[in-house]
């Protein structure tokens, strides 16, 4: 599973690129502002949802284009495209072979995880982000999960709109939405439970002495079955409706994360033991994509190896390297990668435009 072509058009500050990156390390350094995590956010595009920045379409053309973008990438003999045209940049496209899917299906290709700095807080904000960070571990090992939540959060919508609504709405309608938010619902609640257990499994005994081993613990309100999701949905229509909102269901899970030999709840753990929290969630999940798809998945890690001591990262590019997989890292300096493998294929990056070294 590695990208042997990325194509970018229009992209941020990127208005024609193409580069052939290694199957192994990919390393990528230049200065704040040159371009580089523009190329992880593109390549973050190729798996279900709005990439590793959340960013809006709009945000993502460049400023001199035509108000489109195109992101390309080659996998072998398959060719995968996304983005938008200029009459309609709102409305984001996707391609597999030429033939046009919906964007989730890209995750039957591609598995990608990523790491940035913006995930620092995951542990200190609200449940919303660590939700969509569950989310994007799952899809990368199952991309069921991917079509699965966004059908319960489109009937979600529906009936929130319905409940906000002046006058008591149809009774036979809102019956028709429970029903399937308790089919949807039920299927994303019931592997987020399987995954983050098989997850916990696999980081039991983690802990190498570089990366403090996680345990995760979902807090789903129980309600993982259709008949109990059923249940609770119609009982609590009344309710509801005086909030104007679906007051329960996988939509208002939380996902709580402690240090597994400290048994301390991760939100107060260091801000240096909350990044190997994330190091130790996310290789762990490559891991098991690895054991179950058959293959690595992509990992996406920007701007890592500057918060980590030379001990630290000399032991993380030596597990990444025998793990195997494609790896694309962002750096300022060089010098923060001379203990990667030499087969490692580095780029140089400026002001947009990305040269081999």
């Amino acid at each position: 599973m590695a990208i042997t072509q990325l194509t970018l058009h229009n992209f941020r500050n990127h208005p024609d690129l193409r580069i052939k990156p290694g199957s192994g390390f990919n390393i990528f350094s230049g200065d704040n502002g040159a371009g580089k995590t523009n190329i992880l956010e593109a390549v973050s595009l190729l798996a279900p949802g709005r990439g590793l920045r959340r960013a809006v379409l709009g945000d993502m053309a460049s400023d001199g284009g035509s108000g489109d973008f195109a992101v390309a990438a080659e996998i072998g003999d398959v060719q995968l495209g996304t983005g938008t045209n200029a009459e309609n940049p709102q409305r984001r496209q996707t391609k597999v072979n030429g033939a046009a899917v919906p964007t989730n299906d890209l995750a039957q290709w591609l598995s990608i995880l990523w790491l940035t700095p913006a995930m620092d807080r995951l542990f200190l904000e609200g449940a919303t982000g660590r939700r969509n960070f569950l989310d994007r571990l799952i899809t990368a090992l199952e991309p069921s999960h991917a079509r699965n939540c966004a059908r319960y959060d489109a009937a979600r919508r529906e009936r929130n709109r319905l409940l906000s609504e002046e006058y008591m709405p149809d009774g036979e309608w809102l019956d028709a939405l429970d029903i399937q938010l308790a089919d949807f619902g039920s299927a994303v609640a019931e592997t987020r439970a399987r995954i983050t257990g098989s997850l916990n499994d696999k980081l039991t005994g983690a802990d190498d002495g570089l990366f403090a081993a996680a345990r995760l613990d979902l807090r789903d309100q129980q309600l993982r079955s259709r008949d109990d999701l059923l249940s609770a949905l119609s009982s609590g229509r009344t309710a509801d409706r005086a909030a104007g909102r679906t007051l329960h269901g996988p939509h208002r899970t939380d996902l709580h994360v402690y240090h597994r030999a400290k048994v301390q709840a991760a939100e107060k753990c260091s801000t240096g033991e909350q990044k190997a929290l994330l190091f130790s969630i996310i290789l762990g999940q490559a891991d098991l994509v690895e054991e179950q798809r058959g293959s690595r998945p992509i990992l996406l890690l920007d701007e890592v190896a500057a918060h980590l001591d030379p001990a630290r990262r000399a032991g993380l590019f030596s597990k990444l390297n025998s793990s195997g997989g494609q790896v694309w890292l962002t750096g300022t300096e060089p010098e923060l990668f001379t203990d990667v493998p030499q087969a490692s294929v580095h780029f140089t990056v400026q002001d947009g435009t990305v040269s081999r070294r």
